[in-house]
C-alpha cells in the first residue's frame, strides 16, 4: 500500500484526494484509480441519495469518474476536494433524474457494495436488508436523503445543510428523528 507523507506526517484524506486530482490533471491515468479507491464509497452513497436505484447509481458513479478525469484541470485546490467531486456527482444525478424519473428499491446485491472493504461488514441477512430498506422507505424524501448523504455519502451535517440549503439545526433534527424512527421500526420488525 502506498502511503503519502509530507515530512513525518501522513497526508490527510483531503490532501491525498487533491494530490490525485493534480496528477489526473497532469495526465496520469493511474491516479484516477487511486482517487476511485479513496472516494468511491462516499460518492456512491451520495449518488444513491438522489437516484435510489443501484444500477443507475453504478452507472452514475462511473460517469462521475469519467467526468472528473476529463475536467480535473478545472479543479482549484482549496482544501475541500470532496465538495467538488460531490458537485460533479450531483449534477450528473440530477440530469439523470430529469431524463429517467425512475426510482427503485435496493436489491440484496447492492448492500454489500456500500462498504469499502467487504471484510469490514458484519453478516447481514436478507431479512435484515429488507427491514432496513423498509425503514428507509418509511422516511420522507428529504429525510431519506439526509440519512443517505450522512451515512453512505460520509458527509458532515454542515455539508448536508449547505447542499440542501437548509439550516444546520433542521438537518440535525431531521437526521436524529429519522434514525430514531428507523430504529423503532426495525425493533418492531425483528
Amino acid at each position: 500500500m502506498f502511503l503519502f507523507t509530507v515530512g513525518s506526517h501522513p497526508l490527510s484524506k483531503d490532501e491525498k484526494i487533491e494530490r490525485c486530482l493534480k496528477k489526473i490533471a497532469g495526465g496520469r491515468k493511474e491516479a484516477l484509480g487511486e482517487l476511485y479507491e479513496l472516494t468511491r464509497t462516499a460518492v456512491y452513497g451520495y449518488i444513491l441519495s438522489f437516484v435510489k436505484n443501484p444500477a443507475d447509481g453504478e452507472d452514475l458513479l462511473q460517469d462521475t469518474y469519467l467526468k472528473i478525469y476529463g475536467n480535473a484541470s478545472q479543479y482549484t485546490p482549496m482544501g475541500k476536494p470532496m465538495a467538488w467531486i460531490y458537485t460533479v456527482a450531483r449534477n450528473l444525478s440530477l440530469m439523470h433524474i430529469r431524463k429517467q424519473k425512475h426510482h427503485g428499491e435496493m436489491p440484496d446485491y447492492a448492500w454489500e457494495q456500500l462498504a469499502e472493504e467487504p471484510d469490514e461488514v458484519e453478516e447481514v441477512t436478507p431479512r435484515d436488508k429488507a427491514i432496513l430498506d423498509a425503514a428507509l422507505n418509511k422516511l420522507s424524501e428529504i429525510d431519506r436523503r439526509i440519512v443517505m448523504m450522512h451515512v453512505l455519502g460520509d458527509m458532515k451535517h454542515r455539508e448536508i445543510a449547505k447542499e440542501l440549503d437548509l439550516p444546520l439545526a433542521t438537518v440535525l433534527s431531521k437526521y436524529n428523528r429519522s434514525i430514531k424512527k428507523m430504529q423503532k421500526f426495525m425493533e418492531e420488525e425483528k
